[in-house]
């Protein structure tokens, strides 16, 4: 047991969209890539980006819109959670620093 306070796992965000609360575990290769990612999202947007940011806009960007209320016999088959990072570039050798967000 706990007594950190409870996040509830997802909540409606005043634009319209949905914020959801996840652990995942990844490789640090994995992290590091994140971190490109949010480098080069920083370049673009002229701001400092997050970790969560930068996931939130490779996974927006990596696949077309989402379809709603699929019958039960069309549902896509399952990715690899590893899959978009797997996409992601390598690492050049060069350093990202970044914050994230709590």
């Amino acid at each position: 047991m706990t007594n950190a306070p409870q996040v509830p796992a997802m909540h409606a965000l005043p634009d319209g969209e949905a914020e959801i609360s996840l652990v995942v575990r990844l490789p640090w290769e994995d992290v590091a890539r994140l971190g490109q990612e949010a480098g080069r999202l920083a370049a673009q947007t002229g701001r400092p980006v997050t970790l969560d940011e930068a996931v939130g806009h490779r996974l927006r960007s990596a696949r077309p819109a989402a379809t709603h209320a699929r019958p039960a016999g069309e549902q896509p088959a399952a990715v690899s959670s590893s899959a978009s990072v797997a996409s992601l570039p390598r690492i050049s050798g060069t350093a990202i620093s970044g914050s994230a967000r709590t």
